[in-house]
């Protein structure tokens, strides 16, 4: 899929997922052990398409999260891990928070030197049980982010629109897609990925701001031509 977005020449930044295998559900009689639906992956067996196809950026859930009935599992040592050889690859982690300590875990990690500094930033509102997608909470979050760092925002479902309006009021980069929402509008399903962007960027247009080019997004990041 990565070569086959890249074989035309297209110079936009593609950012892989590291988040599967950390899904955790007890055991309804052995509550000590995961449940048959529970997916729980070493670290190793979370990055190796990141080291292989080294893409632009690629998501580092900074977390451990109740998610709705089950758990979202992220020890700091598989963390840590994982961010070693991100780092290696020469790879941008998306560090994604989903409350406060996520985001102060990953201030640590740059401390530490886990994470090129100055880090880059997804703040994650609205998920069970996380942060709300209000204004109060994602003014609080970014009020705490190391002060060079870019950060993104979104809301899920019905949230998602509001958050990228307030989002560039806060001076932030606003994230839309159906992996957070499928409505294009209340009872309206959003014919693809595509439209839910458009409408994005004409929030982004009416409220004076412009959609940055994969050029001057690079730059923005402080990331290199394609790696594809």
């Amino acid at each position: 899929m990565v070569e086959r977005i890249g074989a035309d020449g297209t110079d936009v930044l593609i950012n892989l997922t590291t988040g599967p295998g950390t899904r955790f559900r007890h055991d309804d009689i052995n509550p000590s052990k995961p449940g048959p639906d529970s997916v729980l992956k070493s670290p190793e067996d979370r990055v190796p398409h990141v080291v292989e196809l080294k893409p632009d950026i690629c998501s580092l859930d900074m977390d451990s999260l109740n998610m709705g009935d089950r758990v979202f599992v992220n020890t700091p040592k598989h963390l840590q891990a994982m961010a070693a050889a991100i780092k290696e690859a020469g790879v941008m982690p998306e560090l994604e928070v989903f409350e406060t300590g996520h985001l102060l875990l990953a201030k640590r990690f740059i401390e530490n030197g886990y994470v090129k500094a100055p880090g880059m930033f997804q703040i994650c509102l609205g998920i069970s049980w996380g942060q709300p997608a209000t204004s109060e909470a994602m003014a609080y979050m970014r009020s705490l982010l190391p002060p060079d760092s870019p950060w993104f925002a979104f809301g899920i479902s019905l949230h998602q629109f509001p958050m990228v309006a307030q989002t560039v009021l806060l001076g932030g980069h606003p994230r839309v897609g159906l992996e957070d929402n499928i409505y294009l509008e209340k009872g309206k399903l959003a014919p693809s990925n595509a439209a839910l962007v458009e409408k994005a960027a004409n929030i982004i247009q009416v409220l004076g701001d412009q959609v940055a080019t994969p050029v001057e997004a690079r730059q923005i990041l402080g990331l290199a031509a394609s790696n594809v």
